[in-house]
Formats: C-alpha cells, structure tokens, sequence
C-alpha cells in the first residue's frame, strides 16, 4: 500500500479524497490495530476525520484514560500548502499496521491524528498561491472555505474545524502534540527547524523537563539520523546572524492553545526553499523521534502534567502575558548562509539575499526566555452571565467546569472598568483585535441572575478560564472582540438640552470642577469642540451614568 507520495515523483501530495479512502482500506484490512472514522464537519461541509492506532487494539477513549495510558496526537494539514505532515503520517500509520515490530514499540502508548484538518483548504488546489516554496507541484490554501487561517482560530472559534478541535483536545487530553507546517523567512542550511511550548509557561515540572530533557534529545537524534534541526528561525533584526528569538505562541496557535491545556506541543517547520523529498523525509523523522521520546517518557510526562493542574489549583498569582527577555540570551550553533545587501534592479533601494556558496557554522544569540509581564490575582470564581452564550459555549467545548446559580443572589464582587484600547484598523481574521488594553480593577454589589455561570478555578482547566476570561490575556475573548458591545454607549445627549444641564453639574457635584479644569489644561485644543466638552462631562458625571458602559461583564468573586 504505497501512499500517493511514494507512487509519483517525490514531489507531489496527496489529493484528499486518496487520503481518506487510503484510511478507510487500512482500517478494514487492520481493524485490531487502526479505527478511523469521521468525527466532525468543515465550513464547506466537508468531513473531518480522526485515527486511532493502539498496539492492543484498544480504541475506547474512556478505557484508555482510565487506564492512564500515553496519547501522543499529531495534527496536519492545517495550512494544506504544507502538506508533508499529511503525506508522512500516512505513511507511519501504514507502517504501523504491516510492521508488527513498529507497532509493539508503540507499548501501551496510544497514536491520535487528524489526517487533514483544514480540509476545505485542502480541496482548493493550485500552485499559485505559495511563491516562495519549492514544491510540491500541487497544494492545497491556507485560508479555509470562510477565508480563515486555522492557526488563529483555536480560541476564538469561528469556525467549526476549530471547534471540533477544542473538543478533541478536551476529550482525548493528549500528552504531546505535533502540528506540521512549513516555514517561510530567511535562508538557512537546515531542512528542519521546530517551535515548540514556550517553556516558562509551563509550570515548575513541566517547562523544564521540556527544557532539559525533550528537546536536547530531539535536536540530538535528529542530527543522529540525517536532519540537523534548529529552533524555528525567528531572527532579533533582519537575519539571523544578530540571533533568533525562540516563537511566543499565544493560545491562538496550536502550540499556544494546547498549553492552555498542559500539553507539551511541537510545530515543526520544514524550511520552505529546500525540495519537498528533502522536507517529507525530516517531517517523518521528526515525528518518528518525538512518537518515540512520548513513548519512553510516557509516565514521566502524564506525572509532570497532573502535577502542573494540580500547580494551577493554588496558584494565587497567574501570568496571563509574557515579555521577551532580552538582556540574557544563551547561544545556539547556527549554520547559516552569509547575508548580502547589493542594489535591487526593480527598484532604488538595497535588497537582502543569501549566498550559499557561503555557508558558515557559528555561535548566535538565542533569545529563549520570556518573563511573566501582566499577572493578576487568582479569584476564587468567575461568574459569566448567562447573556454571553458565545464565551460560555467555548468555555464548556473545553471542558470547563462551571454551575448555574439557582436564584437570584446578592454578592460584593470585583470587575474590570476598561480604560484605554489600541484597537486593529483592519480586519484580523475576521476580528477587529484589541492590541492594548487597559484596565481598572473596582468592586461592587451585584445580584446574580437565576441562570448565570458559576466558575470555581479549584479545577484541571482553570489555565484555560483564567487566560481567556481575563482581558488582558494575550488572547482574551475580550481581545478578539467578544464583548465589544459594552464599548458603546446607548443613550445619546443632544447638546443645546445638556450644555444647561452641565453647568448645572459642574456646580453641584463633588470633585466633578476639579476634574473638568484637569482636563481643560491637559486638552486646551479640545475647548473649541462642543462635543469633546459635553461628553467629557457626561462619562464623568453621577447623575446620568451608565454603569454598563466600558464595564467588563465577567466578575470576579474574591
């Protein structure tokens, strides 16, 4: 059974159809060894599909858990025109089915993948779309039948790929993840480079065994068997000379959402002007080498991710945005190609290449750790009304734990008062994203609605509550826009009734004066216009608040 890979020349890929049906002949002819069945929809309405290859012929998701086996899971295709992830793993599931020696080093380790994930992509085939990649000469689109890239969706969940997604991780909570892509950028030696779990947001177990342990021992046996790896090559300034800067993956990538989850992830990235013989053959290494360190390490791994949840049981204070530290790299020996800067014959300017008739193997810097930057205070519980059905739904597809308050209940409460916003011009994925935001933590009364959602952080998935329902998360729902109608005002002045009124106000309201005259002298351009003076007064005013306006509905119990 040779995949479409191996029939043509090498540089070719599967269609999807041949995909799937490849699937379905090995799972009849080896249905002890490989389950695999549709277990979702696309957009466009294509089928998703999942496998499952266990050594025993246990394919039950229950029984596997309560036994407390090992799942390593590999998802592919997500950006189909970088296909060799798809290619390799039909390949390694086919092996593990005729080889009974392959399969017995799975031991009780159990084989999850998604064939394709972003099928829709998949089906729209060209070879227009990536300019700067060599081969395959088919391959599928990055954007999904919504135009969507996949690997921004995991928390907002726009589409139903993602969803479907979300709740295969929360069902399956696998061990370790690889997502396979190929990379764009500079140019470099290496066919293979790798993004993986940023460390330090791993816990105190967890992060460092990813550290010391996984990772030396991937980069060694990749080297051992052929594909010198180096981390993904994110340079400091315009080529990598001046060092690499390990990738921040935020819970909107694969690798950033599975941490929200304890899940050791990879993204492996195939080097996109090496040919594409050269990037399948070290995608299938790489997965090779880091199935087999899952397996060896297996039980470590499952301890050190209860000891994480446990960890995040009691942690009082939580990292929900990181920054790069900068003033203390380590080094990392990079074998690159020398820079050249000459004149461009399009235009008058000075253009960047890469000569590889001048390779050099030097010591760079290596930007590999980041330091918590906004961190808050853990409460005891979030509550979500009930009226924000969207952020509740993605809560619960992940597994979150959470109750309905039964009557109408009084409680003293703090919530976020949302100040200044540094909001996207253009569209992101479909969002208007909040780059900045700005809060002011403040406390009140207030009475919770029969039906609201009671979310205690005592709980295996308090990470994933923690950083999506606090605004200032990397990817909060606040940021991707879940909640922008608090932003607005809905009720209007009209001036020649207020301007009356607000003499009125600034007369006898407390500090109200001393507010105005602040403001007046910190913004005289702004005296000449009638509305920037009414409506200052308005926002600042007792009388006539809205105490909706700008406030953050999740609240926080203490």
């Amino acid at each position: 059974m040779l995949t479409p890979y191996e029939q043509g020349n090498q540089n070719q890929t599967t269609l999807w159809a041949d995909c799937i049906a490849f699937y379905e002949t090995l799972a009849r002819r080896f249905p002890s060894v490989l389950k695999f069945e549709q277990a979702g929809v696309s957009d466009g309405g294509i089928p998703l599909h999942v496998g499952i290859v266990s050594a025993d012929g246990v394919f039950d998701r229950e029984a596997i858990k309560r036994a407390g086996r090992t799942v390593f899971f590999n998802n592919n295709g997500i950006h189909p025109g970088e296909p060799e992830g798809i290619d390799a793993c039909m390949a390694i599931v086919r092996d593990l089915c005729f080889d009974p020696a392959r399969l017995a080093a799975l031991g009780d380790t159990v084989l999850l993948f998604v064939p394709v994930y972003n099928v829709d992509g998949c089906l729209n085939r060209a070879s227009t779309s990536r300019p700067n990649q060599d081969g395959p000469e088919l391959f599928g689109f990055r954007g999904n039948s919504r135009h969507l890239d996949l690997n921004r969706d995991f928390v907002k969940c726009d589409t139903l790929n993602a969803r479907f997604f979300n709740q295969l991780i929360t069902a399956w909570d696998p061990d370790v993840m690889v997502d396979t892509h190929t990379s764009n950028g500079a140019d470099y030696t290496y066919t293979m480079t790798l993004i993986h779990t940023q460390a330090d947001k791993l816990g105190s177990g967890l992060g460092p065994f990813l550290r010391s342990t996984m990772l030396p021992h991937i980069f060694k046996e990749m080297e051992a068997r052929g594909w010198p790896t180096c981390p993904y090559v994110n340079p400091m300034q315009e080529t990598p000379d001046d060092g690499i800067v390990e990738f921040l993956e935020v819970p909107r990538f694969s690798t950033g959402f599975t941490a929200l989850h304890n899940i050791i992830g990879f993204m492996p990235e195939t080097h996109m002007l090496k040919p594409y013989r050269d990037r399948y053959e070290s995608m299938r290494t790489l997965l090779d080498v880091t199935r087999e360190i899952t397996i060896a390490h297996g039980a470590q791994i499952r301890a050190l991710r209860a000891q994480a949840k446990a960890e995040q049981r009691r942690q009082k204070q939580w990292a929900v945005t990181w920054k790069l530290d900068e003033a203390n790299p380590t080094t990392f020996r990079f074998k690159g190609y020398a820079a050249r800067r000459h004149p461009s014959v399009l235009g008058n300017y000075t253009r960047l290449s890469y000569d590889r008739s001048k390779p050099y193997e030097k010591d760079i810097p290596y930007y590999s750790n980041f330091m918590a930057d906004t961190v808050v205070t853990v409460p005891k519980a979030y509550v979500v009304p009930q009226a924000w059905r969207e952020v509740v739904e993605r809560l619960q597809w992940n597994g979150v734990a959470m109750t309905r308050i039964e009557a109408p209940t009084t409680v003293t409460a703090q919530y976020y008062q949302i100040g200044e916003l540094s909001t996207r011009a253009t569209a992101y994925e479909g969002h208007m994203f909040h780059d900045d935001v700005q809060v002011e933590k403040r406390s009140g009364t207030f009475t919770l609605a029969a039906g609201d959602w009671y979310i205690p952080l005592d709980q295996d998935n308090a990470r994933y509550a923690i950083e999506t329902l606090e605004p200032q998360g990397h990817d909060s729902f606040f940021r991707w826009g879940f909640f922008n109608s608090v932003l607005e005002r809905k009720e209007a002045i009209s001036d020649y009734v207020f301007e009356d009124l607000a003499v009125e106000l600034l007369r006898s309201e407390p500090g109200l004066q001393e507010q105005f005259d602040a403001w007046k002298d910190a913004n005289p351009d702004q005296l000449s216009n009638q509305d920037a003076v009414l409506h200052f007064i308005l926002h600042h005013c007792a009388r006539h608040a809205e105490p909706e306006w700008r406030r953050y509905p999740v609240l926080a119990i203490a």
